[in-house]
């Protein structure tokens, strides 16, 4: 599946622009994987390294990390920079289902 196809689907897609050097990145990522659990089937969670994806970074403007950015049929529902808390996330779907 293509990343374009997974953003185009109706249920909530949240992405999680990182970089393997990006110390704050490294904290999302057992909160995210917390997040997984919570949501489970309900919303999609996938990471896009930006060293390895640049096109990916530069289409949708990301200029830190970690930026996540909510999805829903193709369309940007949610974007923010930093550390996000679980709780709010986890808000932030449920409120896109």
């Amino acid at each position: 599946m293509t990343f374009q196809e997974i953003i185009n689907q109706d249920k909530p897609v949240l992405v999680d622009f990182f970089a393997e050097w990006c110390g704050p990145c490294k904290m999302m990522a057992p909160m995210l994987a917390d997040l997984k659990k919570r949501v489970s089937d309900k919303a999609s969670i996938i990471k896009i390294d930006i060293d390895k994806n640049q096109n990916a970074a530069a289409r949708y403007r990301v200029s830190s990390v970690p930026t996540l950015i909510l999805f829903k049929n193709g369309e940007i529902r949610w974007c923010q920079s930093g550390v996000i808390p679980v709780s709010d996330l986890e808000k932030l779907i449920n409120n896109n289902l």
